[in-house]
């Protein structure tokens, strides 16, 4: 009897590991352009000399620490800071651990369940009515030994598919926390050159305060003189009130900046703070690659198409409810009144079993819960087309925005140059008796606004210098996803742990 559950058994096992129902999943094919638009030499043919251009050659691609090419000591040890103390890469950290536990959850599923509930019992029946015989006793014991064995084999591959689903979605929250690192790497270094705009234009404010200080008592002396009018030393009063009241205003946003880069390097704001320091870095020439290596190299394109692969899977899960459920089931144990008997041969009871169900009848229940399944993969698949194509648009954006604010800021140089001898010539004039004052506060404005715009453009290059190594992916590519089969491994997790 035992050799033909053993062999019925077999059986089964062999069964258990040739079939899996559902679709086989294929990554849908996604044609890339053969270039970038924007970094086509076409797109330079106009530009002025010493324009922004991408690095050669094309096939280049950052690697590791990306934030290193702007060459910034200070913003190298802040992104280290973040790497080991960001709460929010913490967080998504802790959810590829959650989602690691689920695949060996799933694993499970693949192996017998057995339980064991020992128990004693002591019974003591009515009382003496007649005389005591010899040997005997109103009490008794019972000692017994239970166990259960009880497997389910996956026929179907329902067990499989599930593992699959779960390494898939581990493989998405591994590509999810890539996709969050490098956005709290970005906006670090964002905020840091936004940072060092501020102390710029503080340095400018505080430059042009001296010089319209020096326009006021100039406008004394002449008042004093009989060459001006009271009118005038009123007006460069304004002037410079007005300039001090906007230089005051910068250090709002310099420690909202400060206050940022705080928080993202895992920091109180309270206790931290950044010394001054003028906006000096030049922007790097950042190898753009070609699009078909954007594929590879952004993880929110790679958590998509491992979402289409779990959406895939779940489809198959589905799809085994079609089928009947086989169960194999071992009941056996020990039981004796002595205790000392309990592990003999009497004691021992077993019994074998199989038992299989099929649902009948469920209203359309697992056609609509495929059709359901099929409709998110589906709606998984315009997502991952839909995340293509923005990631095409956003390389495209930023190499557009270099080239040209790269051109603007050299003609906004030439306005700067420009309005510093305007204000020169109507200073000039203003000191001889030829113009009002009022020609040298239009000629000091014009000049204000010009270096407040050159600062504001050269902030703008830098960050969208950021943005641009941000939308190619960083220094990250796919290959540093752990396998669906190796994801449940300590190695993946290390792996993913090191990160960049």
């Amino acid at each position: 009897m035992l050799r033909r559950w053993l062999a019925v058994l077999s059986c089964f096992v062999l069964l258990a590991g040739c079939r899996v129902v559902g679709p086989v999943y294929t990554p849908p094919p996604v044609v890339a352009p053969p270039d970038f638009k924007e970094s086509s030499p076409a797109a330079y043919s106009g530009a002025l000399p010493g324009a922004w251009e991408p690095a050669k050659p094309q096939d280049a691609a950052l690697k590791g620490k990306w934030w290193e090419i702007f060459n910034e000591p200070e913003l190298n040890a802040l992104e280290d800071d973040l790497n080991i103390n960001n709460q929010n890469i913490a967080q998504y950290f802790q959810n590829f651990m959650a989602a690691r536990a689920q695949v060996r959850e799933a694993r499970a599923g693949l192996y017998p369940t057995g339980t064991a509930a020992p128990s004693y019992t002591r019974t003591q029946t009515g009382g003496k009515t007649g005389p005591a015989i010899p040997g005997s006793s109103n009490t008794s014991s019972d000692y017994t030994l239970p166990f259960d064995v009880s497997w389910e084999p996956d026929l179907w591959g329902r067990v499989r598919n599930t593992i699959r689903q779960y390494q898939f979605a581990a493989q998405v929250s591994a590509a999810d926390l890539e996709n969050e690192r490098l956005t709290e790497q970005a906006d670090l270094a964002v905020y840091y050159f936004q940072l060092r705009g501020q102390d710029a234009l503080q340095d400018l404010y505080n430059r042009t305060v001296e010089a319209y200080k020096q326009s006021l008592e100039l406008t004394k002396v002449l008042v004093d003189t009989g060459i001006d009018s009271p009118e005038s030393v009123a007006q460069a009063e304004v002037t410079l009130e007005n300039a001090q009241a906007a230089g005051i205003g910068i250090a709002e946003n310099r420690a909202i900046y400060e206050h940022a880069i705080a928080t993202l390097t895992g920091k109180p704001a309270s206790t931290f703070s950044m010394p001054v320091k003028m906006l000096a870095t030049p922007v790097p020439a950042v190898p753009v690659g070609v699009p078909s290596q954007l594929l590879q190299r952004r993880p929110d394109i790679a958590a998509a198409e491992r979402t289409m692969a779990e959406a895939n899977a779940l489809i198959g899960v589905e799809t085994a409810a079609y089928y009947p459920n086989i169960t194999l089931s071992l009941s056996g144990g020990l039981n004796s009144s002595l205790i000392s008997k309990l592990f003999s041969v009497p004691a021992l009871f077993w019994s074998l079993g199989t038992s299989a169900s099929e649902l009948v009848y469920d209203a359309g229940l697992r056609k609509n819960t495929i059709a359901q399944y099929t409709a998110n993969y589906n709606a998984d698949v315009a997502a991952y087309k839909q995340t293509i194509l923005t990631a095409f648009q956003q390389v495209e954006d930023y190499i557009s925005s270099l080239r040209v604010l790269s051109q603007q800021i050299k003609k906004q140089d030439e306005a700067v140059a420009s309005a510093r001898r305007y204000v020169d010539i109507a200073m000039a004039r203003y000191q001889t008796g030829l113009d009002p004052y009022l020609n040298v506060i239009t000629a000091q404005t014009t000049l204000l606004s010009d270096q407040q715009t050159a600062v504001t453009l050269r902030v703008n290059e830098i960050t969208a210098a950021v943005q641009l190594v941000q939308a190619l992916g960083g220094g990250w590519n796919q290959t540093q996803i752990p396998g669906a089969q190796q994801i449940a491994s300590e190695d993946a997790a290390k792996q993913v742990a090191a990160t960049p």
